[in-house]
């Protein structure tokens, strides 16, 4: 026998109704209109197949409807597919209509612009068993982007087209910039969403409503009452609870959300273009996702070697795209570690870590010698701050956005952890308390402490309204803990350890920030130089926990406004239906008053909170689209950087170099080898007219000994003839020359090696080679700069 009245929320009774399958109440008796009868089960069956005997118009009914209750479940499965392929397709066209069209068929001039085409041309020339030694002095580089645009000429060339190399890299950072990151940023965001919403009986009373198990109740009951339940079914299906709306919209716009920053991809293709650190950037969303499942499986103690396997795939993938992406993965999945792995794993990580941060300093110290190592302080000395701290913080907080998508970003962010942290701590402070675990062992006995348990009985008590306790905007924490268990469902405070973690990272990954923009001395320089203290490349980190960040927030907005839109509409029809069955100790679960009451809850909890979270953001999607100053200058850089009507002759690259370095090609072929000043344009010669650059990239090291352009280097300041025709004419077997185009550039003048170069434009030096007979001009282009000329070196043939 239940009692009659009980200090408990209907919404909470209401959760308990998703657990009464079609097994529970074929065992315990079907519940019946008639003010609470309770139906045997041969009652229920005989009245079953007194329906099912109809004539054979209500045969082709129940054909008719058959179709429609499977529906929602079709829908349910492609909907999620459609809306993240929408706006997996927005993003692309996005970036598609950002990216410059005057970088197709000339180069981004730019530091690492050079070196990047010219791997690209060395896997061309050598195939794919260069891209273990891509330098030029055959040591390693991250080959991932190179390959990838290798392959694009490669696949180009089947079908009979012929694809640059400039067309591959802009190809491969589009599809890496459109497609892979807006799509990895939507399954981590998803990921999260997913976990928060897990259990949540808001969102799964309607879920439950639809399906057949709830539909036999109602077939079970008088043709009225039927015909109230099938039409709160139609109302109610799970293609319309507020879980499945709020993942859709995810994806739908945050896709859309994570190319509207000019943090990333934008920055990295104008800084350098800093590629290969940004084509790992773009694939790390799989990994933290992937390594987030590995840590949700060694919680479940299930399916551990599958996800070890995936995150130990994606994790050599982003290493072979950048091994220095291990210090982004590393730092946002440092929270992660520490609130949701056991102890011992703990320490393993961080001892893992410890190793590697060893390893790093050794790899420091042995491969770039300098006497400032014992001085923190005095490390990246030419570094200069460029926001002041205020700036540096708002950025963070804003995404990088402009105007006013940027305060919109940053009030979104900032009121969805507050209120993500106060569904957080009430579901905690509810599950933990005595006296909820009383009350809710008193309406179903078969409850555990933890909800780990399905209801066994079929009898539910509702409540008169005036045994409801107040209802406020954190109430879905209350209520989630009457949801039934999912398999392996991992430890309680999921909610909790989630947000911890991520304001966590994000203000790590703010501190960073702030020390490489803004703050100088040896701590921020100790914190930053994983990074070479490079905003650009710490910009690229602000999405990656901004953006989840911003989801569960708008999650948890939704849930506030959803619990207090139901409770303001529940309240009067529990009241009316608390008056229509107060004689009766079982009311009926498919009473009219019921159904309407459940009507009311749920049409408030399903539309309330998702249409304000769709109304949001899409404001914010869209308007980041027009208010986008940032990109829009990262554009015309880039713009600037690949024209060739420069106003300064020395610049890396105009119209007058371009017209020299093809006569240069055309005279010497593209086998012998031509030696010049890397800073002054000339290295463009080996990717635009395939000449053979004896090092067509700006920063050569001058420290590793199988560097012949080093050795060249030191012999040509010596002033030696002789010592230089001994260097430089045994490197090939085809001739070698020497061109000069001027002074170095300016847009270079950032360059820290830049003075290794001085004695290939030195003027006095070469004419006196040239008086020793070392050098011979064979072609003089003073008419397009002064003291431009070809010499060849006097090699004995």
């Amino acid at each position: 026998m239940i009692p009659e009245n009980r200090p408990l929320s209907m919404v909470a009774a209401l959760a308990t109704m998703e657990s009464m399958t079609s097994e529970h109440i074929t065992n315990t008796g079907s519940v019946m209109a008639n003010h609470g009868s309770i139906q045997t089960p041969a009652q229920t069956q005989l009245r079953q197949d007194g329906s099912s005997n109809g004539g054979p118009s209500e045969r082709k009914r129940d054909l008719r409807w058959r179709p429609a209750m499977l529906h929602p479940a079709s829908l349910r499965v492609l909907l999620p597919w459609i809306t993240s392929i929408i706006g997996i397709a927005s993003a692309l066209c996005l970036v598609i209509a950002w990216f410059p069209s005057t970088v197709w068929n000339t180069p981004i001039v730019s530091s690492d612009a050079p070196a990047h085409y010219y791997f690209i041309r060395r896997l061309l020339d050598e195939g794919l068993g260069a891209a273990l030694h891509l330098w030029p002095h055959n040591s390693f580089y991250p080959p991932l982007f190179h390959v990838c645009a290798y392959s694009v000429i490669k696949i180009a060339a089947l079908f009979g087209v012929q694809c640059s190399i400039y067309a591959a890299f802009n190809i491969t950072w589009i599809i890496a910039s459109g497609v892979i990151f807006p799509s990895g940023m939507l399954v981590l965001c998803r990921y999260f969403l997913q976990r928060w919403n897990r259990g949540n009986p808001i969102s799964r009373i309607s879920q439950a409503l639809s399906t057949p198990e709830s539909s036999s109740v109602s077939e079970s009951s008088n043709v009225s009452n039927q015909q109230v339940s099938s039409a709160v079914n139609r109302q109610y299906n799970a293609t319309f609870d507020v879980t499945f709306v709020l993942q859709n919209l995810i994806g739908l716009f945050v896709p859309v959300l994570a190319v509207s920053s000019v943090c990333h991809p934008y920055g990295l293709l104008n800084a350098g273009p800093l590629i290969a650190f940004g084509f790992a950037t773009s694939l790390l969303p799989f990994l933290i996702a992937a390594t987030l499942r590995l840590f949700d499986a060694i919680a479940a103690r299930e399916h551990i070697v599958k996800w070890l396997a995936i995150t130990a795939a994606a994790g050599v993938v982003c290493l072979v795209a950048h091994p220095r992406l291990a210090f982004t993965y590393a730092l946002i999945l440092v929270p992660f570690i520490v609130l949701r792995l056991p102890w011992k794993l703990i320490l393993g990580a961080f001892i893992a870590m410890c190793i590697g941060a060893v390893a790093f300093v050794a790899l420091m110290l042995t491969s770039f010698k300098s006497d400032r190592w014992a001085n923190p302080a005095s490390w990246f000395h030419s570094h200069q701050p460029s926001k002041n701290l205020w700036e540096s913080i708002l950025f963070c907080f804003t995404d990088g956005l402009d105007g006013f998508p940027a305060i919109l970003f940053a009030l979104l962010l900032i009121a969805g952890t507050v209120a993500a942290f106060v569904c957080a701590f009430r579901r905690a402070a509810v599950r933990s308390s005595d006296s909820l675990s009383a009350a809710v062992s008193t309406v179903a006995p078969a409850f555990s402490a933890d909800a780990d348990a399905l209801v066994s009985d079929a009898a539910v008590s509702l409540v008169s309204a005036s045994d409801l306790p107040a209802a406020s905007c954190s109430d879905a924490a209350d209520v989630s803990s009457f949801a039934p268990p999912e398999p392996s469902r991992p430890r309680r405070n999921d909610r909790l350890r989630d947000v911890i973690a991520l304001t966590a990272a994000f203000l790590l990954v703010t501190l960073v920030y702030v020390c490489t923009v803004t703050l100088v001395g040896a701590l921020p320089n100790i914190i930053s130089a994983p990074w070479y203290r490079d905003e650009n490349r710490i910009m690229t980190m602000l999405p990656l926990v901004a953006l989840p960040l911003l989801v569960i927030g708008v999650n948890a907005l939704s849930e506030c406004v959803s619990v207090c839109a139901a409770s303001a509409s529940f309240v009067p029809s529990a009241s009316s239906f608390s008056a229509k069955n107060s004689a009766s100790s079982v009311p009926s679960l498919s009473s009219a008053s019921a159904v309407s009451a459940v009507k009311n809850v749920s049409l408030a909890s399903n539309w309330i909170g998702p249409i304000a979270a769709f109304l949001v953001i899409a404001i914010l999607a869209v308007s980041a689209q027009i208010v986008c100053p940032s990109r829009t200058a990262a554009r015309d850089t880039i713009i600037a950087h690949s024209s060739l009507n420069q106003s300064d002759p020395n610049e890396q690259l105009t119209e007058q170099k371009i017209t020299v370095l093809r006569k240069v090609t055309e005279r010497t072929g593209t086998q012998a080898t031509i030696i010049s000043d890397p800073l002054n344009g000339s290295m463009y010669a080996e990717t635009l007219f395939n000449a053979s650059m004896l090092y067509p990239i700006i920063n050569a090291r001058t420290d590793v000994p199988s560097a012949p352009f080093g050795k060249v280097e030191t012999a040509f300041a010596s002033g030696d003839g002789q010592q230089v025709l001994g260097t430089v004419c045994p490197l090939t077997d085809a001739p070698e020359y020497f061109l000069t185009m001027g002074d170095q550039a300016q847009s270079l003048q950032s360059f820290p090696y830049r003075a290794q170069y001085d004695s290939f434009h030195n003027e006095e030096l070469i004419d006196a080679y040239v008086d020793g007979g070392t050098l011979v001009k064979v072609a003089d282009y003073s008419q397009y700069g002064q003291g431009w000329a070809l010499y060849r070196f006097g090699c004995v043939d």
